[in-house]
């Protein structure tokens, strides 16, 4: 293969090599990058015989003193070659490089607030001594980790996702087997190394690609497994959940389609840049992206205008050019996949305000439509394209029941002057966040994140996820000594 790098199995203890392998390509160019080896069924077990065995032993167990030691060595590590860890993402993923650089600081941050959490993270006593049942009696509460977590990740955030996933499952104490993502799995190789050169033995994180669906299942269903961390689509997520052995906790991230209410009041000049950005970030391809913009009929025709201005002036190319602000698709597929979705809403109705056509090298023009029927595709699914719609709304009300109304729940937005008419909104919108006055992918590493309705199950966020991964110990300490 010359200089392509190859990419073998993270199997602690196991130097088994397999001819089978996937070629990760750029999805912009198409040019092979890198090659990683697949595993089989028996590595599958492997893997899982090695952290249950590892866990099983509790004179294994790594110390939070060695957790937060191996954390703080990794954001080091990971800092000296954050340039490079950024280019590759950029590379692997399509993200343009300014926002994969901002995605490198968060996975250095998210890191860092794992450590962070970890000083702080105590149990709340029981109450003892309030009865006579309870007398002479306290309590000594302890966390312990749950057991093996098997993270399942995404392509679009190959950095901080793996943060997200793999950075809680040490500090907890887990011993965690990584699935990455089949189209971007270089950015957790790389990170996971630097985690075993800060220190973390390699049985405590191992990285994998199955060959196949069916030994992805297998690692995922394994009665060995005590957490399941996944992040994909919904219907692959709540499969998997379906199949999970008895015992097994989970937390699933999926995707929303994602809603904005503008009303008449709205300051269209600051709220603009945000919704382009919060539209056309990563070519849409974010579980919360904007996608459908309901904007007071008075100034609907405005904000269209605008915002088509503001898509139109982002430079649209190749990920790795410093001036690129909107890269390609993951795939060649799902330029097809967005194409057609788009003339099916131009064919039942929708004006196309601009954009609506694909361009090389895997792009599609970021891409505003104006009053979609709500029966179309881009007003009932998640896109995960460069889509933004806008729907004209006389009524408030109905407005939020629109935007309410499909069986996915996420983030949302309102812009409004009026706080009174803003937080009238935010009461009523179903969503686990709603952002005022700003776009609806707003996100930092320590706030909750969670998916309602299809769209997710518990709650991520550093420190969310930090306590999924860990189980709380009462001790029952009885004497008379104690009033």
């Amino acid at each position: 293969m010359g200089n392509i790098e190859h990419f073998p199995l993270m199997l602690a203890g196991s130097d088994k090599r397999n001819e089978q392998h996937v070629e990760v390509t750029s999805p912009f160019d198409d040019h092979l990058i890198a090659t990683v080896e697949t595993a089989k069924s028996s590595d599958i077990d492997f893997a899982l015989d090695t952290a249950h065995q590892l866990f099983a032993n509790r004179d294994n167990w790594l110390t939070v003193v060695d957790r937060i030691a191996i954390l703080e060595r990794a954001i080091e590590l990971i800092q000296a070659q954050a340039d490079s860890l950024a280019s590759g993402a950029a590379e692997e993923g399509g993200k343009p490089l300014i926002d994969s650089k901002v995605e490198m600081v968060r996975c250095i941050d998210s890191i860092r607030l794992c450590a962070d959490t970890l000083r702080n993270d105590v149990c709340k006593p029981v109450p003892m001594a309030v009865n006579a049942a309870s007398q002479h009696r306290f309590t000594i509460m302890n966390k312990e980790p749950i057991g093996v977590v098997v993270a399942v990740s995404a392509f679009n955030h190959p950095l901080n996702l793996i943060a997200h996933q793999v950075g809680p499952a040490i500090a907890a104490g887990c011993p965690v087997i990584v699935k990455p993502a089949e189209n971007t799995p270089l950015s957790c190789f790389r990170l996971v190394r630097l985690f075993h050169q800060a220190g973390l033995p390699e049985a405590w994180c191992q990285v994998l690609l199955p060959e196949n669906h069916d030994i992805a299942e297998a690692l995922v269903t394994d009665p060995r497994v005590a957490f399941f961390s996944f992040i994909g689509s919904a219907k692959v997520g709540w499969y998997l959940r379906s199949k999970l052995a008895p015992g097994t906790r989970c937390a699933l991230e999926h995707g929303g389609v994602a809603p904005v209410i503008m009303t008449a009041d709205a300051d269209i000049d600051s709220a603009i840049p945000a919704l382009a950005k919060g539209g056309f970030y990563h070519a849409g391809q974010v579980c919360v992206s904007v996608q459908r913009l309901y904007v007071h009929q008075s100034i609907a025709a405005q904000v269209a205008e605008k915002l088509s201005a503001a898509a139109q002036k982002m430079v649209v190319g190749d990920p790795l050019s410093d001036k690129t602000e909107v890269g390609p698709l993951i795939r060649e597929g799902e330029v097809a996949r967005v194409a057609t979705w788009v003339q099916d809403a131009i064919d039942e109705g929708a004006t196309v305000v601009c954009g609506g056509h694909t361009l090389p090298n895997h792009c599609y023009e970021p891409t505003v439509l104006l009053n979609p029927s709500k029966q179309s595709k881009v007003s009932q699914a998640e896109v995960f394209g460069p889509i933004v719609c806008i729907y004209p709304f006389e009524d408030l009300d109905e407005a939020i029941a629109d935007a309410n109304a499909l069986d996915v729940a996420f983030q949302a937005s309102v812009y409004s002057s009026n706080i009174d008419t803003a937080m009238y909104i935010a009461d009523r919108l179903a969503a686990s966040a709603v952002m005022i006055n700003e776009h609806t992918a707003f996100r930092v590493d320590w706030m909750p994140f969670a998916g309602l309705r299809h769209s997710g199950l518990g709650t991520g966020g550093i420190p969310y996820t930090l306590d999924d991964m860990q189980v709380e110990k009462m001790i029952v300490v009885t004497s008379k000594g104690i009033r």
